[in-house]
């Protein structure tokens, strides 16, 4: 289990209203939940046909067109 070493921000009335966490913990929280989404995006997928060579570059080529229009 990943150990936090966490910060408290507190209001003017002693309330908790933030945590702080050193940035080597929090990119580790962040490889962590990429890696869980890849994981289930690749589960999501599983049953669907690859795509051939032509039909990849074509979907690759609509991508980069859309991101160009945007």
């Amino acid at each position: 289990m990943l150990e936090l070493h966490k910060s408290y921000v507190i209001d003017d009335n002693q309330q908790p209203i933030a945590v702080q966490i050193p940035i080597a913990e929090f990119e580790k929280i962040e490889e962590i939940l990429e890696d869980y989404g890849l994981a289930k995006l690749i589960d999501e997928v599983e049953e669907e046909k690859p795509l051939s060579k032509d039909e990849a570059l074509q979907y690759y080529q609509s991508l980069k067109e859309e991101n160009v229009a945007s």
